[in-house]
């Protein structure tokens, strides 16, 4: 069996923002998780991009979420990637605002995972970014 050495959270992927994504960027960078809200239909949604998906509005706004949501579904990876420990818990987040974001789960056994348990985001620092992940919300913190 071939041992994969684990590497730091820094020396992972780190993402290039784009002109539509550079203000999620900036405000995960100071520890928010900033999301566009189309003005005219009120639909907060994830990716950042340039115009509304449900209504195709570009009259946008950013706003700061609440950062908690709940596990909608996911799966635990055994094979190794450069970087990431294995297992790796790859998810889909559904914000209590709505939006589903892909990421990882950290701090958690893989085993004890739930659907529809409550998850909040943090911040993992990589070489130039800081990219959001979510943990299960510890007791008596929700």
């Amino acid at each position: 069996m071939t041992t994969i050495p684990e590497v730091s959270p820094e020396a992972r992927f780190a993402p290039r923002p784009t002109p539509e994504t550079q203000p999620y960027w900036e405000a995960t960078a100071a520890g928010r998780l900033d999301l566009p809200r189309c003005r005219p239909c009120d639909q907060v949604f994830f990716y950042p991009r340039s115009s509304c998906p449900t209504c195709g509005s570009t009259d946008l706004e950013w706003v700061t979420c609440s950062g908690r949501g709940r596990l909608h579904t996911y799966v635990v990876s055994h094979r190794p990637a450069p970087g990431f420990p294995v297992p790796t818990v790859i998810a889909v987040v559904e914000l209590d605002e709505g939006p589903r974001m892909m990421t990882d789960i950290v701090d958690a056994d893989p085993d004890a995972l739930e659907l529809d348990m409550p998850v909040e985001v943090r911040f993992e620092q990589r070489t130039g970014a800081a990219v959001p992940v979510f943990a299960p919300v510890r007791e008596g913190t929700r």
